[in-house]
């Protein structure tokens, strides 16, 4: 890689007092009684007079060029600017090109561009590293990072309308029910593990492999449900263990208030969200004539009929999130899931080492988390967490335009709209519909929408009779 010259002195003559010198020589003036009087020294000027005099004799009034000039490149401002926008629109679309893959289509683009190129460019097929460090300096907005794996479901379903969709029905609820912070609420599992990813140590210079203790190859896990307002507040956690029966030992050690549940996955199922919203509604003391909304993911431990007539018949009103939407709308996600993972995970690197040769177990993680909740979620973590998502303040434009990029790979056009009656027995309504073509099977087309020869569905399901 070329070494680049860092400028350490500000020598030089500025261009204006060059011409104003030049403009007393014209006048009859001496070069060395000019340069003298404006402190220049005088070959500089008289290199300066003579390229000014060529420049007139060929009938152009633009000044030479002074100081130091730009280096040649391969690639124009323009075109340098136009690759830049490239490659933050890919990033934005979730394509972003690697380093070397950037390399390669700078040269494809220098030979579309007819522009004179190193030839060690043709001989490795790619621009070189050091032209690659030069434009990055070039253009400070771009640097390498690492992108965080997203699904396919969740860089596509995060887009305008079903956004919107949310908001719609979040601003209805607020309005209707006249909502404060204190009576937003959100609801969200995350996973505990025994195994811990060990912290950096210092250890001996030159050794290849360095080790730390972890509980087991494998760890076991439990899930850790909290809820949040949008004031900043939040109500003891529920674990869940991988237990068939659940014993009050369980949580001994937990945060004070927590409960408790046990299922054979140790995932959140119909009968453990039911204890849930009773532990919510004592917490939260919810009634018909006080009630709250909760805000939660529409996992179908969330969709029992026990737990919808236990919020309808206590003021707790229940709305979900888009599918695969939760990374982007879900407060707890967004700005305190984080920092308690960091947090856990350092928690349970200190306790592998206060207990050497002791195996840590699930019965442990109560403890651990007990120490690492009130660290993370803080009333400033919670409120920027609902902030960020725009549901208090509420805002519906908290969203730019870039973070639903990623969507626009998969857009379809709208289909068809079409009318047509209700095929249900005893109903007259009639209904739209959206057609993407032609169908005559009794089940759902790929897209999730039914077709117009479908009659498997009641009226009910679709226009609500």
């Amino acid at each position: 890689m070329p070494n680049i010259r860092k400028r350490k002195t500000d020598r030089g003559v500025p261009l204006f007092l060059l011409e104003r010198a030049s403009d007393e020589i014209k006048q009859g003036k001496s070069v060395r009684g000019v340069a003298k009087s404006y402190g220049i020294r005088h070959v500089t000027l008289c290199r300066f007079q003579k390229k000014r005099k060529k420049l007139e004799c060929q009938g152009s009034n633009s000044l030479p060029r002074v100081g130091y000039w730009t280096p040649k490149r391969v690639f124009s401002t323009e075109q340098e600017i136009l690759l830049k926008k490239y490659l933050m629109e890919a990033a934005d679309l979730y394509y972003g090109l690697c380093p070397k893959e950037v390399r390669r289509f700078a040269y494809e683009l220098a030979k579309a561009y007819n522009c004179h190129y190193p030839e060690t460019w043709a001989e490795k097929g790619m621009a070189g590293a050091d032209w690659f460090t030069a434009f990055l300096k070039r253009h400070p907005t771009l640097s390498i990072r690492s992108p965080q794996p997203t699904s396919l479901s969740r860089a596509t379903s995060f887009n305008k309308c079903n956004v919107n969709k949310f908001f719609d029905n979040l601003s209805a609820v607020l309005t209707k029910h006249k909502l404060d912070a204190q009576a937003i609420w959100n609801m969200d599992e995350t996973a505990i593990t025994t195994v811990q990813n060990p912290e950096k140590i210092v250890a001996r210079k030159g050794v290849k492999q360095v080790g730390a203790v972890t509980s087991a190859e494998r760890g076991s896990l439990i899930t850790l449900a909290c809820s949040v307002n949008a004031l900043g507040n939040s109500i003891p956690p529920l674990f869940i263990f991988p237990r068939k029966k659940f014993q009050p030992f369980f949580t001994n050690n937990g945060p004070p208030g927590c409960i408790g549940t046990a299922n054979g996955s140790g995932w959140m199922q119909e009968e453990d969200f039911l204890v849930f919203l009773r532990h919510f509604q004592i917490h939260t003391k919810s009634s018909l004539e006080s009630k709250v909304l909760l805000l939660l993911d529409n996992h179908s431990s969330h969709l029992s009929v026990k737990g919808i007539d236990f919020c309808k018949s206590h003021g707790i009103i229940l709305l979900s999130f888009p599918p695969h939407c939760s990374h982007k709308l879900q407060p707890l996600d967004r700005s305190v899931y984080g920092p308690l993972k960091r947090l856990v995970n350092n928690c349970c690197d200190s306790w592998m080492k206060a207990h050497p040769g002791v195996t840590m177990t699930i019965y442990d993680l109560p403890n651990i988390v007990k120490s690492a909740l009130p660290l993370a979620a803080t009333p400033s973590n919670i409120q920027a967490g609902f902030a960020c998502t725009g549901i208090w303040p509420f805002q519906r434009d908290v969203f730019s335009e870039n973070e639903f990029a990623p969507s626009l790979v998969t857009d379809r056009p709208r289909g068809s709209i079409i009318h047509c009656s209700c095929i249900y027995s005893g109903c007259s309504c009639t209904h739209t519909q959206q057609l993407y073509g032609a169908c005559s099977s009794n089940t759902h087309c790929g897209s999730g929408i039914l077709h117009a020869t479908c009659s498997i569905l009641p009226c009910r399901t679709m226009c609500g009779a």
